[in-house]
């Protein structure tokens, strides 16, 4: 990310592009009003990037929803599809590498689906990993 782009811009910059280059809508329900460290921009980014992967891999969904927030608990990034849904229990390497993303920055991450119904990737960082 250059040092005069927000997370924020960031985000909306990829998701817009991505959206575009895939034919796929993305909703954009929430960006996060400040900035965090740059490893957990890079965590963040990656691990956004391999749910966007998965979704167009796997879900065969054509909407995608993602919100990323700062409160006073933490960091919250939520990407929700409308694809097939996880059938059991979410596995495999791209799980695997978000969830190793986010534990990376002392965050937690969690993937959870409906079948028939789409997916949810949730990932956490207390407020404490940020430096504020």
């Amino acid at each position: 990310m250059h040092a005069d782009r927000t997370l924020a811009r960031a985000l909306e910059e990829h998701l817009t592009g991505w959206a575009r280059d895939n034919d796929v809508t993305v909703e954009i329900w929430a960006l996060p009003a400040r900035d965090v460290p740059v490893e957990v921009t890079g965590a963040l980014l990656a691990t956004l990037e391999e749910a966007l992967s998965n979704v167009l891999r796997h879900s065969g969904a054509d909407v995608v929803s993602v919100a990323v927030t700062l409160g006073q608990a933490g960091l919250r990034m939520t990407v929700s599809d409308n694809g097939v849904g996880v059938y059991g229990s979410a596995v495999g390497r791209g799980v695997a590498a978000m969830r190793g993303h986010f534990a990376g920055v002392g965050g937690t991450l969690s993937v959870k689906g409906v079948p028939g119904g789409g997916t949810t990737v949730t990932g956490t960082v207390p407020i404490g990993r940020l430096g504020r």
